[in-house]
C-alpha cells in the first residue's frame, strides 16, 4: 500500500502504471494514470488504479531521498506463484487530514492537492468563514475522499476527531514591508488556539505547521502540547519544504540542470538567514563559484520577500507553500502507510546542534520522525559553517521568543 501513496498528485506529466515497475528519479512535478483498472480496485477520473505497475516519467510531487524510496516502493517481489508487488497496490483511502485554515490563500490550493490522494478518505476543511463554498466545490471533484466542511471555534472539535494529520496554514499572510516575525502577535494566539484544540481532539496526530513566523510558531506549539500532557517531538514539524523546493528550482535554473534530478538539503529554520541551503550538498554535485553561491543563498533566503513585493500587497507565496505542503503532507501519509524510506526537511525538535529545534533533513515513519539524518552537517564548505554559526543567535532568539509567549499564556480549559 505504501507504494499507492507516491501515485497521488497530477501535476506535471504523466506516469503510466502496468506490470513492470521501472526507478523513478529524484525530485519531480508528477502526474499519474493508472491503468487496466479491475473490479477490486477503485477507479476514478485521472486515477484509475491498476494492481499491477509500470511507471514512465521524470517527474515526482516528491523529494530526492523519497523518490528513491518511491522506486523500492515501486518494485516487483519476486513471486514464483503470481507477480505481487513488494508494496500492497491497493489504494484504499484510510487516512483523514485536516486544514485548518482552508478558506485562504493557502488553505484553498493545498486543500484541493490533498484531496487528489487516493491515500485520503476524509478531508476535514477547518475556517472562520468562507469555507462552506471551497468544500463544496472540492466536494465535486471525482476523488475518493468526503469533504468536510467546519466553520468557527463551535465546529473545531468535530473538525478534529479522530484525524490522522493536521496541517496549520491558519493566520494572515505577510505584505509588502512585512517580515515573517511582524506576523508574530497575529499568528501566534491563532497557533496556540488551534494546537490546544489538536491536543484535546486527536493528540496523536501529526501536526504540520506552516503558519509564520515558524521558527516561534513550531516551538509555540511544542509548549502547548507540553502543558496539555501530550507532547510527542515526533509528530509535530515546522514545514519548510518549499525552501527546498525553491532551492531546487533556482541551482536547476542557474546550472542549466534537469530540474528533476536536483536535490539541495536546506538547514536551520525559516526565516531570512537562518534558511541555510547547502549546496555543497546538491544533488547531482555540481560546482559554484563563490559568487554563485551568494547570489543563491540570498536570493533562497528573501524568495518569499520576492513574491510579497511581486504580488504588490495582494498577497505573500500562496500558490508555491501550498504545493510545498502538499508535498509534506504526502510524504507524511506515505510514512504512515509504511513506506520504510520517506524523508524530508523539517524544523522539528533536533540534537543535531545546540538549538532545541532545527531544520534537517529527517526520516518519517508511522510515529513520526524516526531519525534525525547528521551527514548534511559534516564537511560543510567554510561559507556554510561561518552562515551556519551566523544563523544561530537568530533562530535561538525567534524559538525563545514563541517558548516565552506560550509560557505566559493562559491555557483553555
Amino acid at each position: 500500500m505504501a507504494a499507492t501513496s507516491a501515485c497521488t498528485f497530477s501535476i506535471g506529466s504523466t506516469i503510466s502504471f502496468g506490470a513492470k515497475a521501472s526507478p523513478l528519479p529524484q525530485t519531480k512535478p508528477l502526474a499519474v494514470r493508472f491503468n487496466s483498472s479491475q473490479s477490486s480496485m477503485a477507479s476514478f477520473s485521472g486515477l484509475k488504479v491498476a494492481t499491477s505497475l509500470n511507471c514512465e516519467t521524470d517527474s515526482s510531487f516528491l523529494g530526492n531521498d523519497s523518490s528513491a524510496a518511491l522506486r523500492g516502493s515501486l518494485a516487483l517481489e519476486a513471486q514464483k506463484s503470481s507477480r505481487r508487488l513488494k508494496y500492497h497496490l491497493n489504494p484504499q483511502a484510510l487516512y483523514k487530514v485536516a486544514v485548518l485554515g482552508a478558506a485562504g490563500g493557502i488553505g484553498q490550493p493545498l486543500a484541493l492537492l490533498v484531496k487528489m490522494s487516493p491515500l485520503v478518505s476524509s478531508l476535514h476543511l477547518y475556517d472562520i468563514a468562507n469555507v462552506k463554498g471551497v468544500a463544496a466545490d472540492l466536494s465535486h471533484c471525482n476523488t475518493p475522499s468526503q469533504v468536510l466542511d467546519f466553520t468557527g471555534a463551535s465546529e473545531l472539535a468535530n473538525c478534529l476527531k479522530g484525524v490522522n494529520v493536521v496541517v496549520i496554514p491558519a493566520g494572515v499572510p505577510r505584505k509588502p514591508g512585512m517580515t515573517r516575525d511582524d506576523l508574530f502577535s497575529i499568528n501566534a494566539n491563532i497557533v496556540m488556539t488551534l494546537v490546544e484544540a489538536v491536543a484535546d481532539y486527536c493528540p496523536d496526530a501529526f501536526i504540520h505547521i506552516i503558519s509564520n513566523p515558524v521558527n516561534s510558531t513550531v516551538p509555540i506549539a511544542a509548549e502547548v502540547l507540553k502543558q496539555k500532557g501530550v507532547y510527542d517531538p515526533k509528530k509535530l514539524f515546522g514545514v519548510t519544504t518549499l525552501d527546498v523546493v525553491r532551492a531546487n528550482t533556482f541551482v536547476a535554473q542557474k546550472k542549466n540542470l534537469n530540474l528533476i534530478d536536483v536535490d539541495v538539503p536546506v538547514v536551520g529554520g525559516h526565516a531570512g538567514i537562518t534558511i541555510l541551503p547547502l549546496l555543497s550538498k546538491t544533488k547531482p554535485s555540481v560546482s559554484f563559484t563563490d559568487e554563485e553561491v551568494q547570489e543563491l543563498t540570498v536570493r533562497i533566503q528573501n524568495a518569499g520577500t520576492e513574491v510579497v513585493e511581486a504580488k504588490a500587497g495582494a498577497g505573500s507565496a500562496t500558490l508555491s507553500m501550498a504545493y510545498a505542503a502538499a508535498r509534506f503532507v504526502e510524504s507524511s501519509l506515505r510514512a504512515l502507510d509504511g513506506d520504510g524510506d520517506v524523508y524530508e526537511c523539517s524544523f522539528v525538535q533536533s540534537d543535531l546542534t545546540d538549538l532545541p529545534f532545527f531544520a534537517s533533513r529527517v526520516k518519517l515513519g508511522r510515529k513520526g520522525v524516526e531519525a534525525l539524518i547528521p551527514s548534511d552537517l559534516l564537511g560543510l564548505t567554510e561559507y556554510e559553517q561561518k552562515a551556519l554559526e551566523a544563523l544561530k543567535p537568530e533562530l535561538k532568539a525567534s524559538i525563545e521568543k514563541g517558548i516565552a509567549f506560550a509560557q505566559k499564556q493562559p491555557m483553555a480549559a
